[in-house]
């Protein structure tokens, strides 16, 4: 038998005060832990023991909400918000003011700011904020909906209102088993998984989805092999697939299940950009949005995520223009839950953020310096995606030669290829005031601007052995179409609008809300609070279930 001998014993206490999001006098949960370290001649034994004091619950909101929006701007922070309201004051008039025009989201009472760094990095991507956001959890890079290691499925806010009789509607601008909307229905270890996403969809008891095509609907993520089909799936699990809009139009109330997506495919398998699209033709982001409110309509409440997905491929490209015009079109879809909130004030909230920002967008370029011309963003009518098909065009006719293209440019970007006599009869002109040749000048391409175009046309024109990617070309381009990117920067530096990346970056987001519980929303917090505040809004969390998260 060993002799024991005690050598050292000491207790350690440890109060956790963590912050309990959304409260006004956040009430502290207190852990004590007491630590026992007994040391003998032949092993260290620790023995530890927790004691948990009970707390007084955090008050719950006296009112809480059964009707609960949540919009995400994919890729929209602050810089993208206010680029719009910008664009809107310079286009409304000759002498607009930036206080003239306001976002509907930019009103409400409401306002924060909240982090969106990740697992893997300060810098994140779509799903692991997205499952933030959803779940309430922090998890990897590229993970839907589960823990970092894709071992865990984590429950979401969606599931949680399906599981407490609400309806549930998820809808994007871009393909429905994208990596946001995919966080609220699906849990898979990764977000290119899109056969399994898209098979978790079709199995859904959800009331409506609505968004681009699914992206593997017959095969698998290989595509080397052929798969059933995954909207005849959702058509034997009782869904009403609408495809096209006039399908869409004869959806009404009362149908059962619906799913909705265009009667056309483009790039990404998304919808339109809002400045390409045709609405008399085609479904946008505000039709979505308007039909989902309707269906999804009934006294026991419903919860509905609204993702403006294009927002963020558009800042990735740097084209500030389809990014304004998908804001803008945003905030119109989110005005069409606002009109229901009108009607519904004491029983409804409406959040909006954004997951991650995207592009580094900044208002001001060192070359307009302290000035900013947003009025020269209107003249690009095309997004960099549709211009695109044009360029490929002239790559594919072979004997396209830079000049050819000037007109098209200058229809399209409203920039102009002036010669040096053009321009001095242009400065004569604006220095005794006249303001149609001041408005010339700015749009005219200088020799430096003229150069990089060339070089951007050069490398389009290119085959893909010579535009192969490299650092220096990545830096250009970042992989786009060289020639668009060149147009899309000069025309977007002109209006003293610059970019930091081709990426997401880890700059925070700002987060709005109107309706009950709103004043939780203000103030600095992460974003996996977002999950934590809109639980306890909708009633379907505890004071301590917050307090864990």
């Amino acid at each position: 038998m060993l002799k024991s001998k005690l050598l050292m014993a000491f207790a350690l206490t440890l109060v956790l005060l963590p912050v309990i999001a959304g409260c006004a006098t956040p009430t502290p949960q207190i852990v004590e832990v007491t630590k026992e370290v007994i040391v003998t001649e032949e092993v260290e034994v620790v023995v530890t023991k927790e004691v948990e004091v009970l707390i007084t619950p955090t008050p719950e909101p006296e009112k809480y909400a059964k009707y609960v929006f949540l919009f995400i701007g994919d890729g929209m922070a602050v810089a993208q918000r206010n680029a719009a309201e910008l664009y809107l004051a310079a286009t409304a008039h000759a002498e607009g003011r930036p206080e003239d025009v306001d976002l509907l989201m930019n009103t409400f009472p409401a306002q924060g700011m909240n982090t969106t760094y990740d697992l893997t990095s300060v810098i994140p991507d779509s799903a692991s904020t997205a499952t933030a956001i959803a779940s309430g959890y922090k998890t990897a890079s590229g993970v839907i909906g589960m823990d970092s290691a894709g071992n865990v499925s984590y429950e979401n806010i969606a599931e949680v209102a399906k599981a407490n009789g609400w309806k549930v509607g998820i809808v994007s601008s871009v393909s429905i088993d994208h990596a946001t909307p995919a966080a609220f229905y699906a849990h898979q270890p990764s977000r290119n998984n899109y056969r399994e996403i898209g098979e978790a969809l079709a199995n859904s008891e959800f009331d409506y989805f609505a968004g681009g095509p699914l992206k593997r609907p017959a095969t698998s993520n290989d595509k080397q092999t052929e798969l059933p089909d995954l909207y005849d799936m959702a058509r034997e699990n009782g869904f009403t697939v609408a495809v096209g809009k006039a399908e869409f139009d004869a959806l009404k109330p009362g149908g059962g299940k619906v799913f909705v997506i265009p009667d056309y495919k483009i790039s990404g398998e998304a919808l339109y950009y809002d400045m390409d699209n045709v609405p008399e033709n085609n479904l946008s982001i505000v039709d979505l949005t308007r039909k989902g409110i309707e269906l999804l309509d009934n006294p026991d409440g419903f919860f509905l995520m609204v993702e403006a997905g294009k927002i963020d491929w558009a800042c990735h490209a740097n084209d500030a223009a389809a990014a304004i015009h998908d804001t803008i079109a945003f905030d119109r879809a989110i005005a069409e839950a606002y009109e229901f909130y009108q009607a519904h004030p004491d029983e409804t909230v409406i959040i909006v953020t954004g997951d991650h920002e995207t592009g580094g967008m900044s208002i001001g370029f060192a070359g307009t310096q302290y000035s900013a011309f947003f009025d020269k963003v209107q003249h690009q009518d095309i997004s960099y995606d549709e211009f695109n098909a044009q360029v490929a065009a002239w790559r594919e006719a072979g004997d396209t030669k830079f000049e050819d293209t000037w007109p098209v440019i200058q229809e399209h970007f409203g920039l102009l290829f002036l010669t040096a006599e053009e321009i001095a009869d242009l400065e004569a002109k604006a220095e005794a005031g006249d303001k149609e040749a001041e408005a010339q000048l700015g749009m005219a391409l200088s020799e430096l601007e003229l150069d990089l175009l060339e070089q951007g046309f050069t490398r389009s024109m290119g085959g893909e052995e010579e535009r192969a990617t490299d650092e220096q070309q990545y830096l250009l381009y970042g992989g786009y179409e060289p020639y668009v990117i060149k147009l899309t920067h000069i025309l977007n530096q002109k209006a003293g609008i610059a970019w930091t990346s081709y990426s997401h970056t880890g700059i925070p987001v700002q987060t709005s809300a109107i309706g009950v519980g709103a004043e939780l929303f203000n103030g600095y917090y992460d974003q996996v609070d977002i999950h934590t505040k809109m639980m306890s809004i909708a009633g379907f969390s505890d004071a301590v279930a917050m307090a864990s998260k």
